[in-house]
């Protein structure tokens, strides 16, 4: 590990102060960072430990979700506001990693975790544009079973890691920044980049910004879950994962909302299998002509077509589950 200088910051101002250069970090939990600073992948010159921001867990006067960065994944999924009212942000929580990972994870690492494609992490054997813009990517020609179907580029296919952000997505949450020049906020939609010419920029954050809280808009209509498929029962990573949310008026959908996980280089609102899909019968047909709809620019590798057939039937199963059916 490269030698660098270690801040604890007392509040956002300090941590923002500290913060102001290119070679700075902010260290959460540190589940990702710290594991990439021993793969001499991430080399900050100086880290800024922001545990000590704001983890507080409410609800405003707008009846919106207010989660502070520093808030812990356990205390997230665990929250009876959060169970209650968002329980498809609880059960993707729960889907990630282990009891002791979420434990220390918080939600600002959480939403800035880089990839875990395993020719990023290879820094010794396998060229990564991600880690070195220009290098190549081994993946494009490599076991490319778990990368992406859709948004990738010619320059990286790999995809976004966390079940926390598709839940987000799917749920219109908003980020609230803090940096040198004021503070912003950016629906998280839009904070992760597809990877274009750029793959190593992997979000919109300015350098010196920290993400200070999220913020969830007031209850979805109707009922909504989370569903991931995987290699294994826990501790793996999406092939495909679905967070749904749907409305059901008279037999015909009045509300929906879609984001897939694992099978892009951000978490994947499917906007057009929503547009397909509002005011139509709640029915299995229904259902795969929307994400139909949505997968059509899909463009898979040569080990992972089969996410196409798996995320169409992922997503018909849990919409039918939404609505009492079974598929």
């Amino acid at each position: 590990m490269t030698p660098f200088q270690f801040h604890r910051a007392g509040d956002a101002e300090e941590a923002v102060r500290l913060g102001a250069t290119s070679a700075s970090k902010y260290l959460g939990g540190g589940t990702n960072l710290v594991d990439l600073m021993r793969e001499t992948i991430e080399r900050p010159e100086r880290v800024i430990d922001v545990t000590g921001l704001s983890g507080e867990i409410a609800m405003n006067d707008a009846a919106e979700l207010i989660i502070g960065a520093a808030a812990r994944n356990t205390a997230v999924a665990e929250n009876r506001l959060v169970r209650e009212r968002y329980p498809l942000l609880a059960r993707a929580i729960l889907a990630g990693a282990s009891g002791q990972i979420r434990n220390m994870a918080t939600v600002g690492g959480n939403i800035l975790q880089r990839t875990r494609c395993t020719y990023f992490y290879d820094d010794d054997g396998s060229r990564c544009n991600k880690r070195q813009l220009g290098q190549g990517c081994d993946a494009i020609d490599g076991f490319n079973r778990i990368h992406a179907i859709l948004g990738a580029s010619s320059l990286c296919v790999a995809t976004h890691p966390s079940d926390m952000c598709v839940a987000l997505v799917a749920l219109d949450a908003v980020v609230h920044l803090r940096g040198v020049r004021g503070q912003r906020v950016v629906p998280l939609a839009e904070l992760h980049r597809l990877p274009g010419d750029r793959p190593d920029v992997e979000t919109v954050l300015e350098p010196d910004e920290l993400i200070t809280h999220i913020t969830l808009p007031p209850q979805p209509p109707g009922r909504s879950t989370y569903r991931k498929v995987r290699d294994r029962s826990s501790y793996a990573f999406a092939l495909v994962s679905v967070a749904a949310s749907l409305a059901v008026d008279e037999g015909r959908v009045a509300d929906v909302r879609l984001a897939f996980g694992g099978v892009a280089h951000k978490p994947w609102r499917a906007r057009k299998a929503e547009a397909v899909l509002l005011g139509q019968s709640a029915n299995e047909e229904a259902f795969a002509a929307a994400i139909d709809a949505e997968l059509t620019d899909a463009r898979p590798l040569k080990d992972n077509a089969f996410k196409i057939d798996l995320a169409r039937r992922a997503t018909v199963a849990v919409l039918a589950d939404l609505t009492g059916q079974q598929a």
